[in-house]
């Protein structure tokens, strides 16, 4: 590599600089208050681990996204993370091994090998909380709501929710019979609203699973696409019918608890379909052309390590909330500048006015007052009197 080119960093991986970096720092610490306040429990995941565990439960997507090494000291192959969510799953399960429900939130950088979209950086921040060890919609609810406390915290403007079930286009499809290969064929059809490719792939089965499984493409909309659905698969299986009155559950909650909050339905979107096994839900803002939060239930993802549980959760970029957010997030205090000397009065006074919090930049060899204002310092510390004492920074 040539000289002139060392500094470059590959497309989608970022640095952040200052003050920036202060503003994300400012917002970590903020959101992860409000998780706390929740009753999340802050953990720790390692950047790097066996790709068996770091892959467990997470389908071909989480696989293509992650990075893999070869690790010198086993000769197993290692991942670096790319979603923390099956680290946390695998804490929960293996680690903690609680009984009843389990609240736990993370903070940490990830890195992809393929970005979600062609305008996402490959080195998110990623944020989020996770809620074991409880099926019921309740837990839906709570970290949905959660996750609009945290995006108001941030104060994201005009976001939308959208939410659906995958358990709604699983049960019609496992009464279907379809193969892998036919049932792979009709959910890419589904995501891309292909209608006349869900008629043909639909075109064999008996009547009312045809009809079905076609009026899927179409309950998209507000809340009364709920209402049409109940009359749309009045003949779908039990579980289709639970899948559908807990979403309906969880939409009612919802609006009693936001009632400004937009609530977009679609019964066909099955995001994290490999992966989630109930309600999906994501966050969007107008102009943003994906989903600036995202999550869902995944029940028993721990059964690769020994203890299914119940879960579900979200996470989010926190440099993506920084962005599009208008959160307090402060500006850096102005310093105080102290001059380059090894007097031990010196010292003790600086050390006085950083423990009550200010901040103090001492000038190096060679430093003189014309650069405290490159350091973002506004006062000086000056010998009066045979005392040192604050004042107006002079140039």
């Amino acid at each position: 590599m040539a000289t002139v080119d060392r500094w470059l960093l590959p497309d989608g991986i970022e640095e952040v600089l200052p003050p920036y970096a202060g503003y994300i720092e400012v917002a970590r610490r903020q959101v992860l208050d409000l998780f706390q306040r929740w009753g999340y429990e802050f953990v720790v995941t390692p950047h790097i681990e066996y790709l068996e565990s770091l892959l467990t439960g997470a389908g071909q997507d989480l696989d293509l996204r992650t990075f893999k090494v070869t690790d010198p000291l086993s000769g197993r192959q290692m991942g670096f993370r790319a979603d923390i969510t099956p680290q946390v799953a695998r804490i929960d399960a293996h680690t903690l091994r609680r009984e009843g429900p389990s609240r736990l939130c993370y903070a940490g950088s990830v890195v992809h090998a393929q970005p979600r979209a062609l305008t996402t950086s490959r080195s998110p921040i990623q944020l989020g909380a996770e809620l074991y060890g409880d099926a019921s919609p309740a837990s839906d609810v709570e970290v949905i709501s959660l996750l609009v406390n945290t995006l108001e915290l941030a104060v994201v403007p005009d976001v939308h929710m959208d939410l659906g079930h995958v358990g709604i286009y699983r049960g019609l499809a496992r009464a279907a019979a379809l193969s892998g290969e036919v049932e792979q064929q009709l959910f890419d059809a589904l995501q891309r609203k292909a209608v006349d490719e869900v008629a043909e792939l639909t075109d064999a089965l008996p009547d009312d699973l045809r009809k079905m499984l076609r009026a899927l493409s179409e309950l998209c909309g507000g809340r009364d696409v709920l209402d049409l659905a109940q009359a749309c698969l009045v003949d779908a299986p039990d579980d289709v019918h639970a899948a559908l009155d807990d979403l309906m559950a969880i939409a009612d909650a919802l609006s009693l608890r936001y009632p400004e909050l937009p609530l977009y339905f679609d019964l066909g979107e099955l995001r994290g379909y490999h992966y989630h096994t109930g309600v999906v839900f994501a966050a969007f803002v107008p102009g943003v052309g994906y989903a600036i939060a995202q999550g869902g239930r995944y029940d028993d993802i721990g059964a690769d390590f020994g203890r299914a549980r119940p879960a579900t959760g979200f996470s989010t970029d926190l440099k993506t909330l920084v962005s599009l957010g208008q959160m307090q997030l402060g500006d850096v205090p102005a310093g105080i500048w102290a001059p380059d000397s090894h007097d031990v009065f010196l010292w003790q006074a600086i050390q006085r006015l950083r423990l009550d919090g200010l901040r103090v930049v001492q000038a190096l060899p060679g430093q003189a007052a014309a650069d405290a204002e490159v350091a973002g310092c506004d006062r000086q510390l000056l010998l009066r009197d045979g005392r040192w004492q604050l004042a107006a920074l002079t140039i």
